[in-house]
């Protein structure tokens, strides 16, 4: 894939795009972060369940930002778009460089079979716990 480096390059390369925004969708991707990061609390943090309740966690950002996202009429295809959404749209740079770090680690967990140990990964984890605060009361603002 080939990367981009900022927002602008997102929509020229079309890994952003311009939608109609969706009332029903966004309330639905809301529902669905809100009840996976219930879920996910609900299981104890151990060193062997602490990477798999980071991706939910991370998973329910994803849902977050792409509502967000949504109500100012956008589809992002892809998680450094995501980032630079926060970054140059939202003008939220340090949401940016939060997200990117757990984007970045949730990557090589995912692609590359790389398990944080237990302490990255509950650091890791508050870091999302922040993402979701910031981004809850953001989507409350639009």
């Amino acid at each position: 894939m080939n990367e981009c480096a900022s927002w602008d390059e997102c929509l020229f390369k079309y890994f952003a795009v311009k939608v109609t925004t969706n009332k029903a969708r966004i309330r639905s991707l809301l529902e669905t972060a809100e009840a996976r990061v219930e879920f996910a609390s609900e299981i104890v943090l151990t060193d062997g369940s602490a990477n798999f309740i980071f991706e939910d966690y991370y998973t329910s950002v994803l849902e977050i930002v792409e509502a967000l996202a949504l109500v100012n009429g956008f589809k992002i295809k892809n998680h450094i778009c995501i980032g630079y959404y926060l970054r140059d749209v939202m003008k939220r740079a340090e949401l940016f460089r939060l997200f990117d770090d757990c984007r970045y680690k949730r990557n090589g967990l995912t692609y590359y079979g790389d398990r944080m140990d237990f302490e990255t990964a509950k650091e890791t984890l508050e870091k999302t716990k922040v993402l979701l605060v910031e981004l809850k009361k953001l989507i409350k603002n639009e």
